[in-house]
Formats: structure tokens, sequence, C-alpha cells
């Protein structure tokens, strides 16, 4: 199993897209693509991904922000998590969230946060965030406009 994690670029957005479609199939890869490229790192959003075959796609990938509150202090929120139907059960997304945990560290944050919806759909997803220690804090609103 491949461990090393690494920060995938602008210029190589494209090689996360796959896992990212997973968990937002709604968006064609050009139009991720330019989101993120144009709308979320100007804002501060970095994408990390393991790419188990050389050439081949980020199998795990995690998108994350580091934000401030006043609940939470400075905080690393992480955005996006999708793995690879064909990756899962290696481990990856346990290692990305020991990464994520490394980094919010070493960049002085006092939390770690992610949303996650519901349902049986997630219910290995939730073990996983359990597993390295996540709690459910609160329940997350949202009022849809247009």
């Amino acid at each position: 199993m491949q461990s090393e994690i690494v920060e995938i670029p602008e210029g190589q957005t494209e090689t996360a897209v796959p896992a990212l479609q997973v968990l937002w199939p709604k968006y064609d890869a050009a139009e991720m693509i330019r989101i993120i490229d144009t709308e979320l790192r100007p804002n501060g959003y970095r994408l990390v991904g393991i790419i188990p075959e050389a050439g081949g796609p980020v199998a795990c990938v995690v998108g994350f922000r580091l934000q401030q509150s006043l609940w939470l202090g400075k905080s690393l929120y992480i955005v996006d998590m999708a793995t690879l139907p064909e990756y899962r059960g290696r481990g990856y997304a346990a290692l990305i969230l020991d990464w994520v945990k490394a980094e919010a560290e070493r960049l002085g944050c006092k939390a770690l946060h992610l949303d996650s919806a519901v349902g049986p759909e997630r219910s290995s997803a939730h073990r996983v965030y359990m597993g390295k220690r996540y709690q459910i804090a609160c329940h997350h609103f949202v009022h849809k406009l247009g």
C-alpha cells in the first residue's frame, strides 16, 4: 500500500476529480476544476491525496481550509473527503485523516472539524471518523436559497 500523501497543486487538480466526483457527481470534470482553481483555492482551499499508482488518479482525497471562529478558534475544516470505490478498505481514509491532524497541529489549530451526510450509505465513513476520535459535536442546519 502506498502511504505517501501529496499536496495536489493547481494545474494537477484533474488528478483528484474522479474521487471528488464520487462525493459530488453533479459536477463534470471541467466545472469542478474551474470551481476549485478559481473560487476555492484563492480562499485557502488545499487538496491532498494518495496516488497509489504512478500516473493514476488520486485514490483518496481531502480538501480543506483553515478558519477562525469564536467557537473553535483557529481550526482546520475538512470540506471534502472521498475515496474511489475500488480503493476502499485499504486504510487510505485513516492515513489521510492522520496527515490532516498533523498538518492542523503544525499550523497551530485548536480543532479539526468536518460535516458528513447522514444515512446508511455513510456508515463506513462515520466508522472511520469515530475510529479517529471525531465526536458528533453539533447539528448543522442548512437553509437553501433560490
